[in-house]
């Protein structure tokens, strides 16, 4: 009797979760380089044994929430004519280095540190292919960054930016709108390329997560009220079943 309600909770549970999802996707569509995530649900089939039951009720599917993914299409490229914005086509991340340590960001939106040390807003300095700080020398004014990420001046080579990639990027651990923490060892991006003096916005379509958001509210909605029906008409059965034993 309780089996019907509870199966409709698991769909609510599920629910909640994709909203909550959808929620952040629209909260981050001006972050730059921002991946949308998405929600992926299944059945979780629960077998009922020795059961007297019509063809097809010996078995109750509930709704788990079974992993949440990246969407990894790449975001549109607007020119800054910033010298040191960059954006990656591609699969691939920037690897920067953080106070908590290493963690990739396809926010490409970078500056001078007053020690010439190249970082994004929050101070995170990028690195090379080494796993060291990229720094320029207060002689270095003509900065060119090359496509596989070669940094150079007119005073000569800097270094190689460390854009990479990871075997399973739906491992990775979202901190923020902008890094990700990467549980797993990173590996150089080879089919990447690095555009200068442009950044990558969002690949998150507003409309798109608005309409997913209207949609699900309603499902929402329309599975509350099941279950308020179903908990009325329990309640009802009770008091009739108590009418006739009194």
């Amino acid at each position: 009797m309780e089996n019907t309600t509870y199966i409709a909770l698991s769909r609510l549970d599920t629910q909640q979760r994709s909203m909550d999802v959808i929620a952040n996707n629209i909260a981050n569509a001006n972050t730059d380089g921002y991946k949308a995530q998405r929600t992926l649900f299944t059945d979780y089939l629960s077998r009922q044994h020795a059961v007297d039951a019509p063809r097809g009720a010996d078995v109750l599917a509930y709704t788990q929430d079974r992993a949440t993914y990246l969407d990894q299409k790449d975001g549109s490229l607007t020119s800054t004519g910033n010298p040191l914005d960059m954006a990656i086509s591609g699969a691939g991340f920037f690897s920067v280095s953080t106070a908590a340590g290493p963690r990739l960001t396809r926010s490409g939106r970078f500056g001078l540190m007053p020690d010439g040390k190249i970082a994004d807003s929050s101070g995170n300095m990028l690195l090379d292919t080494s796993g060291n700080p990229l720094q320029l020398s207060p002689a270095d004014t003509q900065i060119r960054i090359s496509g596989n990420g070669t940094i150079s001046t007119e005073n000569g080579p800097v270094g190689q930016i460390a854009v990479v990639t990871v075997d399973d990027v739906n491992k990775l651990v979202p901190e923020g709108g902008k890094l990700y923490r990467a549980d797993t060892t990173t590996t150089p991006a080879t089919q990447s390329k690095v555009s200068q003096g442009a950044v990558e916005g969002s690949n998150v379509q507003p409309i798109a997560e608005l309409s997913r958001m209207i949609q699900n509210q309603r499902d929402f909605q329309f599975v509350s009220q099941f279950v308020e029906s179903e908990a009325q008409r329990q309640q009802n059965a009770i008091d009739k079943i108590s009418q006739i034993e009194s």
